[in-house]
């Protein structure tokens, strides 16, 4: 008997049941996957979102820690700091706030993917493999840094444009 013998006669029979389609072992994988994308799609898309507000609390974040230290900053520029080194700094302190942000969430998603996994499990149906994707994630990591040294950049512009004396003088 052949598959196409075989799909036929299953056709038949499912007619009496409200006609539902009808797929081979490969079709139903495919359209049971096609939702899963579905959803990675919505997350990557809200990933992409969280990246964006996140860059914007560096920013805002680096803008006010430069007005505050405006003292500091002007006494390591009058120690001898250029203001390249300065632009530097603060640039670094950007890409370290990205950084411990991405590892935190990085890791926070792989334990939420863990008890999501686990807890689809429970329902009887076949037991999922839970997997970490290990260049996915690299690529998400490196996405944060450089995400982190972009947002960066303007605050340390303006550390870098602060006058000496005036940064001294500020109270």
């Amino acid at each position: 008997m052949s598959t196409a013998d075989g799909t036929a006669a299953v056709e038949r029979t499912a007619a009496d049941f409200g006609n539902p389609e009808v797929q081979t072992r490969d079709e139903y994988a495919q359209s049971a996957a096609g939702g899963i994308d579905m959803m990675l799609t919505l997350v990557y898309a809200l990933l992409a979102l969280a990246v964006v507000i996140a860059l914007l609390g560096i920013a805002n974040a680096l803008t006010l820690a430069v007005h505050e230290r405006t003292r500091e900053l002007g006494l390591l520029r009058a120690v001898g700091q250029t203001r390249s080194q300065l632009r530097s700094m603060v640039r670094w302190e950007s890409v370290l706030v990205a950084a411990f942000g991405t590892a935190g969430g990085l890791a926070l998603g792989a334990l939420l993917g863990r008890v999501l996994v686990e807890a689809s499990e429970g329902s009887g149906g076949t037991p999922f493999a839970f997997a970490v994707p290990p260049l996915q994630l690299a690529a998400v990591a490196a996405v944060g840094l450089v995400a982190g040294a972009l947002a960066g950049r303007r605050p340390a512009r303006r550390a870098a444009r602060v006058d000496v004396l005036r940064a001294i003088a500020a109270e």
